[in-house]
């Protein structure tokens, strides 16, 4: 017994000296928390995301649009497209989005959706696009997939369904604080996933809202495919309030489409919310003209062969 105690005494004086020898301090980022956190019940979230919501029925907007395609399937990005234009929206699902050319401001792109059908005409290339807002070619890669419920989607974030399952888990991300280089913010998030409902048990996660706990506006949303992939990342920054201070929007809005290998980034200059539209603003009617080069995305043989393929791949600087 008295040799057992005077080994388990020796190992005991030998600790400090292993520690020191074992162990190795390395640098890591130095956070601190923010100055004030908020908090909130998922109720109470929710409430906010359905009265920000409601609040806009719509909103013409100045924007600068840059665009990139490209990713690790390809092994790079390529900036292929930077506008000045408006972006014209109205609930539940019209858009109409206008690009100008930089030089003699005449249109580059015309592209115009009420939720089921799209046309895009891009008249530098007397080229037009047709189809439906819902990508039916899945070798439609890069500017060629995109469609306007793709811009819409991440421009209004929508309150939930009824028939949604919803859960509530709290994280936090880094942020640098713009004001003073080097100072690295742990900044509490709260995480909303939007689930369809239960099919043999199976609940499919549809959307994750990402909301900022130093502010409860949104900075993130992801919205996911049938498969349970990412389609769309939407990143929000530089909120502003317009409407008499009644809607907090933001002014950058960079949009991620992973599997098309897209990328969007729209700047907001100047806006205007809730106010009356002409309804020729959202006609899907207007005649293509006889000498465009007509391209329909739903007719898998147009899709690969008409001579639209390289204008939408390929539009005007």
């Amino acid at each position: 017994m008295k040799i057992k105690q005077a080994v388990a005494v020796g190992l005991l004086a030998m600790t400090p000296a292993l520690t020191g020898c074992l162990s190795h301090t390395r640098s890591v980022q130095k956070m601190r928390l923010p100055d004030v956190v908020l908090n909130a019940t998922l109720d109470q979230l929710l409430n906010q995301v359905d009265e920000r919501y409601y609040a806009l029925q719509g909103m013409t907007a100045s924007v600068q649009i840059s665009a990139s395609t490209g990713g690790s399937l390809q092994g790079q990005i390529k900036d292929s497209m930077n506008f000045s234009g408006y972006i014209i929206m109205a609930k539940p699902e019209n858009i109409h989005v206008i690009l100008l050319l930089p030089v003699f401001r005449s249109k580059a792109l015309d592209m115009i959706s009420d939720g089921k059908s799209f046309k895009m005409l891009i008249p530098p290339k007397s080229c037009a696009i047709v189809g439906s807002d819902v990508v039916t070619n899945n070798s439609q890669k890069g500017l060629y997939s995109l469609r306007p419920a793709v811009i819409l989607d991440s421009l209004m974030v929508r309150g939930f369904s009824p028939d949604d399952m919803i859960t509530m888990t709290q994280d936090s991300r880094p942020v640098e604080n713009p004001k003073k280089k080097k100072d690295w913010i742990e900044e509490p998030e709260y995480d909303i996933e939007f689930l369809s409902a239960p099919v043999n048990q199976v609940a499919r996660t549809l959307r994750v809202l990402h909301i900022s706990r130093v502010n409860m506006l949104p900075y993130r949303q992801d919205i996911y495919n049938q498969e349970g992939k990412v389609v769309t990342q939407a990143f929000y920054e530089n909120y502003q309030k317009f409407d008499d201070g009644k809607i907090d929007f933001p002014t950058k809005i960079v949009i991620q489409r992973p599997l098309d290998e897209l990328g969007l980034t729209i700047t907001i200059t100047k806006a205007t919310f809730n106010q009356k539209l002409d309804a020729d603003q959202f006609d899907l009617g207007q005649q293509v003209p006889a000498n465009y080069a007509l391209q329909n995305m739903d007719d898998p043989v147009s899709a690969k062969t008409a001579p639209c393929v390289a204008h939408a791949t390929q539009l005007p600087r």
